[in-house]
């Protein structure tokens, strides 16, 4: 299959503190040799109307299917998810294989 992407678009409630919850998110995947790349990114353009309120993206890639399913049930992961979800009022998640057209240079 190839490399696999976990996309996470997230709308945080009012009043969360959301920089002390992208370090805990940085800190998490940088002990977790699986996780191959880590991303992340805040919306720029301001068009309500597109973006629905989430502000803020995370992309993580994995080598395969198997090492993103070790993320998932990983006990670092599963202790973090409780915390990231009670500071959300919203988030869509997607995981898919990556089809990459133009590589990065």
């Amino acid at each position: 299959m190839g490399e696999v992407k976990h996309l996470v678009v997230a709308k945080f409630k009012e009043g969360v503190a959301v920089e002390e919850t992208l370090q805990a998110m940085a800190q998490l995947v940088s002990t977790m040799d699986m996780v191959k790349s880590f991303e992340w990114g805040a919306e720029m353009l301001g068009e309500e109307m597109l973006r629905q309120g989430f502000t803020h993206v995370f992309i993580m890639t994995f080598n395969n299917g198997e090492d993103l399913a070790s993320y998932l049930n990983h006990p670092s992961h599963t202790d973090f998810i409780g915390t990231f979800q009670a500071a959300l009022e919203n988030a869509l998640v997607f995981d898919f294989p990556s089809v990459v057209i133009k590589p990065p240079a």
